[in-house]
């Protein structure tokens, strides 16, 4: 029989380290969020190679005095967790700071060379130690100002086999990037420098003050357009134990990025990257932004700690809710509200690089048709056609009059409009390349691209109308249809089934390893079921929710939209561009297309008096 033996307490250290200290963004984070902790109002960051040679964090909180610091490196010691607490078995259930579990000094000491430092408050002098992977190497007196300053070397020197799966310091000092820039934005009331020093010099990345706004650190941490480009969310909810706050800011679906990795989340503060919250941003921007785009936003979810449980992993960025479906559905209607009144706007204007092209000297050739189809053949001496001819307008819709061959509806008599009125999207002037509404507005040129705007429009229309009940309605198959899958994908989909039900699907448990399809929806009668529930299973367990089938739903519409509107290359009259025009600021989410592309850009009229010269 193999003897059972006890590990040294150095391997004990390490194996267990390998848990938090993954990497040098790992210890870079727990350094951070113990500053945080300290009280500071003012963290320094200095990276070395990434944070491969070196880290080093230096705040102004409390400190510590020579005692704390020797039971901080202690396994399992914490300052985080009130006794009563911990006396009462709830400390973990009801955690509000950042650290709480007493495992990271140790944990990086146990894989570095760590050296500590730190004066507490009224204190003459600071205090050192310095700990070489696990043994104490030096300890006495230091001069430093109130405050702490821990410095991280030789990452992983004495465990080979994890410093060679280390990355190489660009992909490293990426990942320790980005946990200063969400640790920065969860608290804007702390000042943040972060400096970088590689071979080639040091450079300072970031400077932030103390006691910035929410949404002006947002945008200087991500991207300063964005605070342009984006709506803000505050509102609350009822939550089991409680009430729940949502905060933050959200970018119009035209403001979009090729990866998700300019999503920011956060739970009581806590710089999170889970799931449920992922699936519940991606719904709702389902039928705003297309698959392979994503939406830049960061929000902050606020919920009494008794409703979540933030001890699932030891990393601390992964947590679980009490109530999943409510935070769910709090976040999707929180977010489609913000953006059903801030989303007219068009996030995009004029690109660079076609500005530029004006700007140069024009080349004598022959115009283009779209050009002569406009210009050619007109007396300029006599005035041109104003938007008062009386003529029939381009759409006002009406449902029960809707058809395939006039998808805008019945036509009727328009009034004339004023030419001094206030519209947002201006007057129409003409049409360019029978694609381009061109509109005058009182501080600027407005083009307009008719079939993305038609588009969109459309599309509200139909829901408006219930359409999507009518997608959705249920279709029964004539033979019920058995679907074989794993055990787990069928009690996901027995969990969700009466949700799919809602949706026009409706499955039964037919086995440990089966599910039994008895109806699927209208609109996506003639698919594959199999392919369907897997599709929808593998949804549930990336996302914890059923989105897949809803953005099928969605997809539906949106290419019934795409074929009942105005294609481009069809010539509209002015009233019927105006009509567009004052339908487009009536509707929400009118800015972009069902794809995320905008639906119109403006140029100002500084911008084009600048065009010709003129400042």
């Amino acid at each position: 029989m193999p003897e059972i033996r006890r590990l040294p307490e150095t391997l004990v250290n390490r194996i267990a380290a390998g848990e938090v200290v993954e990497r040098p963004a790992a210890a870079l984070k727990e350094l951070v969020e113990n500053a945080v902790d300290a009280g500071a109002t003012r963290i320094a960051v200095t990276l070395v190679d990434g944070g491969l040679t070196q880290i080093e964090v230096t705040d102004d909180g409390c400190g510590m005095d020579p005692e704390t610091m020797e039971l901080a490196l202690e396994r399992h010691a914490t300052s985080k967790l009130p006794e009563s607490l911990i006396g009462e078995g709830q400390a973990i259930e009801r955690v509000a700071t950042l650290g709480f579990r007493g495992e990271a000094l140790p944990s990086i000491a146990s894989v570095a060379r760590f050296t500590l430092e730190s004066r507490p408050q009224g204190s003459n002098q600071g205090w050192r130690r310095v700990v070489d992977h696990g043994d104490l190497v030096e300890e006495g007196p230091a001069a430093l100002p109130q405050g702490t300053r821990a410095r991280v070397e030789q990452v992983f020197a004495k465990v080979p086999a994890r410093r060679k799966f280390l990355r190489t310091a660009r992909s490293e000092y990426g990942a320790c990037l980005d946990i200063v820039r969400r640790l920065a934005m969860a608290r804007p009331d702390i000042g943040f420098t972060l400096h970088h020093r590689t071979a080639k010099g040091d450079r300072q990345v970031l400077a932030l003050q103390s006691d910035d706004a929410l949404p002006d650190r947002v945008a200087q941490v991500v991207a300063r357009e964005l605070k342009d480009n984006a709506v803000l969310l505050d509102m609350e909810r009822e939550a089991p134990s409680g009430t729940m706050r949502l905060t933050g800011i959200a970018g119009l679906p035209t403001y979009n990025r090729g990866v998700a990795d300019h999503q920011y989340l956060f739970v009581n503060g806590r710089p999170v990257k889970d799931r449920l919250l992922v699936g519940a941003v991606r719904g709702a921007y389902s039928d705003m932004l297309a698959r392979d785009r994503h939406a830049v936003l960061a929000l902050f979810l606020d919920l009494p700690s008794e409703d979540v449980d933030v001890n699932v992993h030891p990393a601390k960025t992964e947590v679980r809710f009490r109530d999943a479906t409510g935070v769910r559905g709090f976040i999707v209607s929180g977010l489609r509200q913000a953006l059903s009144t801030g989303d007219r706007r068009s996030a995009q204007g004029p690109d660079a690089g076609a500005m530029a092209k004006w700007q140069q000297e024009p080349v004598r050739e022959e115009p283009s048709p779209a050009l002569r189809s406009i210009f050619e053949g007109r007396d300029w001496s006599s005035p041109g056609a104003s938007v008062r001819e009386p003529s029939q307008p381009w759409s006002t819709y009406n449902a029960g009059t809707a058809n395939a061959a006039s998808p805008m509806g019945r036509a009727e008599e328009a009034a004339p409009l004023p030419e001094d009125a206030d519209y947002p999207l201006g007057i129409a002037r003409g049409q360019v390349a029978d694609t381009y509404i061109v509109a005058e507005s009182k501080d600027g040129l407005v083009l307009v691209d008719q079939h993305a705007a038609h588009e969109r429009l459309v599309l509200e229309r139909l829901k408006a109308a219930g359409a999507a009940e009518a997608v959705a309605r249920s279709q029964a198959m004539l033979i019920p249809e058995v679907v074989e899958l794993d055990e787990p994908a069928c009690d996901r989909l027995e969990d969700a089934a009466d949700k799919l039900d809602g949706l026009g699907l409706s499955i039964e448990r037919f086995g440990p390893g089966a599910m039994l399809v008895r109806s699927l929806p209208h609109a996506l009668a003639g698919g594959d079921p199999h392919k369907l529930l897997q599709d929808i299973a593998d949804d549930l367990a990336k996302h914890g929710e059923s989105l897949l089938l809803g953005e099928k739903l969605d997809l539906v519409l949106a290419t019934m939209a795409c074929h009942g509107s105005v294609r481009a290359g069809r010539t509209l009259r002015v009233d019927e561009m105006n009509a567009l025009l004052r339908e487009m600021e009536r509707t929400p989410r009118s800015g972009q297309c069902n794809h995320g592309r905008p639906t119109w850009v403006k140029l100002g009229m500084d911008d084009v008096e600048k065009l010709f010269g003129r400042h």
